[in-house]
């Protein structure tokens, strides 16, 4: 046990003082009933019964104590389950994603979704924005500032190809990273993925997941399967989302003609390589629903907490028990 104000401790030397002071005050009514007891003017508690007397102020001594102890704010590690965990939206952002094919653009319709999605979270689940066309980029590192992250989603805006492994590898960076100050910056160069020193056993998952949302096939290198087998190594699971119709679609894009084709196959590798889930939305309201499905980790994390007021609690019921008792036998309060 620690305390936040550990100076208040000093209160406690008031302690042996109450005792030597009650001490004294029955040492002189012992005196006061031999000199005058004979003659009725002095009463006190004699017999078996007598050590009763002492009952009451010693709960009003133990109270003391614990109050004196509660004025230091003591806090101790106690383990409570919570939702914790650090959630990594990763977006593709490629041309196809400003198809209106789901109202007002599939864009629109996975940023509300996903809006709708991060105001439900609790404060102890982080939530990081990335995303990826050609390139990838971390748009929001973890946080649970709610404002900072509907922004960060708000300013997502479609561009140009698809690279499933560049949305991985800078999730995984943005995971790793955290904690650390983070330079945002656009880039083309092929993203690489910083392989982990010592991967973790299969089936073990760390309290952070990518949830990567897409609507085509990848189409610039690297492999995604390889960042997949990366996120495995390092206890990160991937939930992928695939937006439209495995069979493909010819959607109009901004006056262009464009065909898509989402691939399943690939979506599902990843998921499976990395104890994920794989979705399917082909509409909005299946998007939102989707998000619905995409839990965090429930654990039991020891942390240190104040424990204050439950030790005052326990003083103010040691102190009632002693005057209850004190009232009962004596008709007095101690």
């Amino acid at each position: 046990m620690s305390f936040i104000w550990p100076v208040m401790l000093v209160s406690l030397l008031l302690i042996p003082l109450v005792v030597v002071l009650y001490v004294r005050i029955q040492r002189r009514r012992r005196l006061m009933r031999e000199r005058y007891g004979s003659l009725g003017l002095v009463q006190g508690t004699t017999g078996r019964f007598a050590w009763r007397r002492h009952i009451p102020p010693t709960f009003s001594l133990i109270g003391l104590t614990l109050l004196c102890v509660a004025m230091a704010r003591p806090q101790t590690v106690v383990s409570l389950p919570k939702v914790v965990g650090t959630v990594i939206l990763a977006f593709d952002v490629s041309g196809s994603m400003a198809a209106d094919d789901m109202k007002p653009t599939r864009m629109e319709a996975a940023k509300a979704a996903a809006k709708t999605f991060v105001e439900r979270q609790p404060s102890t689940v982080l939530i990081g924005v990335v995303s990826f066309s050609e390139s990838g980029f971390s748009v929001q590192p973890p946080t649970n500032d709610q404002g900072e992250i509907l922004a960060a989603i708000n300013r997502l805006t479609p561009a140009r190809g698809t690279s499933l492994a560049s949305g991985i590898s800078v999730a995984l960076n943005t995971i790793a990273n955290m904690g650390r100050e983070q330079t945002r910056y656009y880039t083309s160069a092929t993203p690489t993925v910083t392989p982990t020193p010592t991967p973790v056993p299969p089936g073990t998952h760390i309290p952070a997941v990518i949830v990567l949302l897409t609507d085509g096939e990848n189409t610039v290198r690297p492999d995604p399967l390889e960042a997949a087998k990366t996120a495995a190594d390092r206890g990160v699971r991937i939930h992928t989302i695939g937006i439209g119709s495995p069979t493909g679609a010819t959607l109009k894009v901004e006056g262009f003609t464009v065909h898509t084709q989402l691939d399943e196959a690939t979506l599902k590798q990843i998921s499976d390589l990395t104890d994920g889930s794989y979705y399917n939305a082909q509409n909005e309201d299946e998007l939102k629903k989707i998000y619905e499905n995409i839990g965090v980790q429930l654990v039991i994390k020891p942390e240190k907490t104040e424990v204050t007021a439950v030790v005052a609690g326990i003083s103010l019921v040691v102190l009632l028990i002693g005057g209850l008792l004190s009232s009962l036998w004596f008709s007095r309060l101690p």
